[in-house]
């Protein structure tokens, strides 16, 4: 394919063609009235307007080469990324016009420039100042970031971008370096160089960049919350116990009053009576203490295989139930009764919402590599406020209302505590139509051990 010539030649030939039709006539005929021949009139014609055409061609195409020229530059700097140009809008008004044009452009693409950069700037100053170590790495597991958390806890302040992520944390304790090498998000406790111990949250995520897979791992100190929290957590208990206990004893101490009075009477059947109210007092306290002792004191569970009919069959004559949709063919992998004791309270709690009794129903599935236990009620549900919080321990709701176990909190925090323990999850969510659904999934075979 042939390149198009140049403008300045195009102009040129075109003037030429149109010189070429009627001035060459003109000068002819003058020289020929001079006494010239026809043959030298036309040749001396030819030399006097060659260069005569070429000048206005020159001068013609002079601001539109000027044009061209400046807009050659500034097409070069935009592309090295320098947006400073800035071009005269002067020229013919057209040309003018398209000057002006590119001013606007320029300045545009400056604010922009400058907004992007005003953005990376803000962006890698809350990077490099959070308190959360992160580390971008490369398909390569070469280190693309690291903040200054991360410098300080991997590198002794060094910097790390450019380096092997591998060869970074090798030099690591055994604990940090086994989560910075994971893929899953963890908690966990190391201790540091100065023997100082502190408990991290792991997390780690993957993305493209530039078309290219990068992970980003991020380290957060979770210590300081994690006391906090603890420290939360036993002011809560003692509350509550100081309460429950208030609530008991003060009612036995009085009724011990009475039955001493009663008993110097003579009135056997009154005391009788309170006897009994004493009795009643006694065994919810001790109700109250066994529920924080079983959850204080929850054993690793025994997994083993179960037949999931004949476990159902068990749990009915304890809870009032029905079960919706076929069982799973195969059979379950879990402590018969830890997950006992967890469904007992969850179906206990469906009947305290206020549901129909015969709405409570349980509903078994297996999703990917988990049997998924659903207990379901048509009760009011849960606000967002307690959804958000129900599975804490300690979290005490109206003794009504789905999570509490005798206003302790403990009902709901003990099936958690079981589910976790058998590396399961459990979830909660308002029903459509009204009622709660509350899942247990655990696994479907024996888990891993831990390496």
């Amino acid at each position: 394919m042939k390149r198009p010539g140049s403008m300045s030649l195009r102009a040129r030939a075109l003037l030429a063609l149109a010189a070429s039709a009627a001035a060459p006539p003109l000068v002819v005929l003058v020289l020929r009235r001079l006494g010239l021949a026809s043959e030298l009139a036309f040749a001396a014609a030819v030399v006097v307007m060659l260069p005569l055409l070429a000048w206005l061609a020159a001068l013609w195409l002079a601001p539109l080469r000027r044009l061209t020229r400046a807009l050659e530059g500034a097409v070069l700097s935009y592309r090295d990324g320098d947006f400073s140009l800035s071009l005269a809008a002067d020229g013919p008004r057209e040309l003018a016009q398209l000057m002006r044009l590119h001013a606007e452009l320029g300045l545009s693409l400056r604010e922009q420039r400058q907004h992007l950069a005003q953005r990376e700037l803000l962006l890698d100053t809350v990077v490099q100042n959070t308190p959360v170590a992160l580390v971008l790495t490369a398909p390569s597991e070469r280190i693309a970031i690291a903040n200054l958390a991360a410098r300080q806890l991997l590198g002794e302040g060094r910097s790390l971008v450019g380096l092997d992520f591998a060869t970074v944390i090798a030099a690591q304790p055994e604990t940090l370096r086994e989560a910075l090498a994971g893929d899953g998000d963890r908690l966990f406790t190391v201790t540091l160089p100065d023997g100082a111990e502190e408990t991290f949250h792991h997390s780690t995520r993957t993305f493209r960049l530039q078309g290219q897979p990068h992970r980003l791992r991020l380290l957060r100190r979770m210590t300081r919350e994690l006391s906090r929290a603890e420290v939360a957590t036993w002011k809560r208990v003692i509350r509550v116990l100081s309460h429950e206990l208030n609530n008991s004893l003060a009612p036995i101490s009085s009724l011990a009053h009475s039955s001493a009075e009663l008993a110097r009477r003579g009135d056997t059947p009154r005391l009788l009576q309170v006897l009994a109210s004493i009795g009643e007092r006694a065994a919810h306290l001790h109700g109250f203490l066994s529920g924080y002792a079983r959850f204080a004191k929850l054993p690793a569970p025994r997994r083993e295989t179960v037949d999931l009919a004949a476990f159902l069959a068990r749990l009915a004559t304890l809870g009032q139930f029905r079960v919706e949709g076929a069982l799973p063919a195969e059979a379950g992998w879990f402590d018969a009764a830890q997950v006992e004791q967890a469904l007992l309270n969850l179906i206990k709690n469906a009947h305290e919402s206020g549901s129909d009794p015969a709405e409570v129903a349980l509903q078994l599935g297996v999703h990917g590599g988990e049997l998924r236990i659903e207990v379901l009620d048509r009760g009011p549900g849960m606000s967002e406020t307690v959804l958000a919080h129900a599975l804490l321990p300690f979290y005490s709701t109206k003794r009504t209302e789905p999570g509490s176990q005798g206003g302790t909190g403990l009902g709901l925090a003990l099936v958690r505590e079981i589910a976790e323990a058998h590396d399961g999850r459990i979830t909660l969510a308002n029903r459509e139509g009204g009622g709660l659904r509350v899942a247990v999934g655990l696994p479907r075979q024996a888990a891993r051990p831990a390496h």
